[in-house]
């Protein structure tokens, strides 16, 4: 590689900026037809550009090149967008994230009651549970993150990543989801999970790896207990596994495959995706449920400012459970040999953490260190959240698995993507780069976190769950019934027998209010078109880059 010089990146400015197309000012309201490609279809990497239409993803990509060509001609604001209903169909505008929310002095807020007893077997805990709920004495006492709209406000659109749940669901539109083709999806389940009338049903087939199982369904309860009257009669199989098994391949009419929820896929899956167990904190890593352990970020992020952070690109986990993960270290600094990649990877030896009490496995303490890496484990994994949260631009090595979020994800406005054939080269011209642009790489973070923290708080991940089984609901045709070998859980049942971390995570995120406002509104599907125009624009950027590299 030629060493890097800035000065000749400011001369290519001008052939950098591709012209942009016309906006497209329409968004249709129908899914995408049968046998057209879809996000959920298409083969592609999970970090390929999202965003909600052909003129967003041209401005997405051109604030990516103005930043790699060091320029400010864009706003940082420019990226940005919202959802605006109209009559007959909709059109966006892009002048803002999405819309906030503000608390409204007067809503009252409605206590969720939890308590244990002496008595703690489940059945006389959930028969408990059903007494209602009584109202807070006073709004200034919750401890809730929620926030509610105020008064003759209309509910904002929700983010742009919730557009995928219609091309989750899209396999089953033509013809609705039968018990049958439900129960086909056992022996891909570890679990299955039935909602009746507000209550909570789980028949266990297999166990899960660690407590994902359990983690999930008490998700699942915060979400009944958040929204009491408001969760539809469901029917879920759930598998809590990594790698994909249930492939598009198998089921020529994709109408005909089981439906599965799952908390990642790649592009030759049909899945229906999910948050993972993790945003309700996973205990045998010393992890904090998420809404908690976002506020550890901020106030690390507060305390080294990103100037002051160590100015390499660093990664620390388990190389052993992936062969990219491995082939990370080959970029690790090698003073010896005159290898210098920028990289700084460290092996998480989990059993020596635990000994020490996770002294040094603070995610929130990781954020000194002006780059992260992502790379993927044995497909997605939920570090990325982490990654995201820290301030530090995020480099992440493009791997075909996506989860809920990351489909919303935007190259080159929430992170630098980086071709895993040339890792070691990428890491290092991102970073010289970075460094030598210090305004632009910052600015990169901070879309980032602000991402993790303003488009993925808890409030939305709820609000998330709940279109998702409002959508696969409607597309039922039969009324589920509680299964001869389910046991009902609630929040008592599954929290009052625990102890340890695992008791700690589960109060820490459990909901104590009932939500005072009403749900984001779902945007409409992604049309063909702008899948295609996501596709080329994502090619443009990635080619940019490589042309960069190879000239410096």
């Amino acid at each position: 590689m030629k060493n890097f010089n800035p000065a000749a990146v400011e001369e290519e400015r001008a052939a950098m900026v591709p012209p942009p197309p016309a906006a497209r000012e329409e968004i249709v309201d129908d899914p995408p037809a049968e046998h057209q490609p879809s996000p959920s279809s298409a083969t592609k990497p999970c970090w390929k550009t999202t965003t909600s239409s052909g003129a967003g993803v041209v401005i997405g990509t051109l604030m990516f090149l103005a930043l790699l060509v060091g320029t400010n001609w864009i706003h940082h604001d420019a990226g940005y967008y919202s959802f605006h209903p109209v009559t007959d169909g909709g059109s966006f505008s892009r002048h803002g994230r999405a819309t906030g929310r503000t608390r409204s002095s007067t809503a009252p807020l409605v206590h969720i009651p939890f308590s244990c007893g002496n008595d703690t077997s489940s059945p006389s805990l959930c028969r408990r549970r059903a007494s209602p709920p009584a109202p807070s004495p006073s709004p200034s006492s919750s401890s809730s993150s929620q926030k509610q709209y105020s008064p003759g406000v209309p509910p904002p659109w929700c983010p742009d990543y919730f557009r995928h749940i219609h091309a989750d669901m899209e396999p089953w539109r033509p013809t609705g989801i039968t018990r049958d083709a439900v129960e086909r999806a056992r022996p891909s389940a570890e679990f299955r999970l039935v909602v009746v009338s507000g209550r909570a049903y789980v028949e266990k087939y297999r166990p899960s790896f660690q407590r994902r199982d359990i983690l999930t369904q008490w998700g699942i309860l915060q979400l009944l207990a958040r929204y009491p009257d408001r969760v539809p009669d469901v029917d879920i199989m759930f598998g809590t596994g990594d790698v994909p098994v249930l492939r598009a391949a198998d089921y020529p009419d994709h109408s005909t495959a089981p439906p599965l929820f799952r908390y990642c896929k790649d592009g030759t899956e049909l899945a229906i995706l999910w948050p993972d167990w993790s945003f309700w904190g996973w205990p045998e890593v010393n992890v904090r449920p998420w809404g908690a352990l976002m506020e550890d970020f901020v106030r690390e992020n507060g305390r080294l400012s990103w100037p002051d952070r160590e100015p390499y690109a660093f990664w620390k986990g388990n190389p052993d459970v992936s062969p990219v993960r491995r082939d990370l270290f080959r970029c690790n600094n090698d003073s010896a040999a005159g290898k210098e990649w920028n990289v700084r990877a460290f092996k998480q030896d989990w059993n020596a953490a635990h000994r020490n009490g996770f002294r040094d496995s603070d995610l929130a303490k990781q954020c000194r260190y002006r780059y992260k890496i992502y790379v993927q484990g044995r497909a997605w994994s939920v570090s990325e959240k982490y990654i995201l949260a820290c301030d530090s631009p995020m480099l992440a090595i493009d791997t075909p698995f996506q989860d809920f979020f990351t489909r919303g994800l935007v190259a080159g406005k929430h992170y630098w993507p980086i071709d895993p054939a040339r890792k070691c080269a990428a890491i290092k011209f991102a970073v010289d780069w970075g460094n030598a642009h210090p305004g632009q790489a910052r600015r990169m973070g901070e879309e980032g976190s602000g991402f993790a923290r303003e488009e993925m708080g808890m409030d939305y991940v709820y609000e998330y769950m709940l279109h998702v089984l409002t959508q696969y609901s409607a597309l039922l045709r039969y009324k589920p019934t509680v299964p001869e070998k389910a046991v009902e859980v609630c929040v008592e049942s599954m929290a009052c027998p625990r102890r340890g971390r695992e008791r700690e995570f589960m109060m820490e995120s459990r909901e104590r209010y009932v939500a005072g406002r009403e749900l984001c509104t779902l945007p409409p599907p992604f049309t063909t078109e702008e899948v295609r125009e996501m596709a080329v624009r994502d090619e443009q950027v990635r080619s940019k880059l490589l042309q960069m590299e190879e000239g410096h």
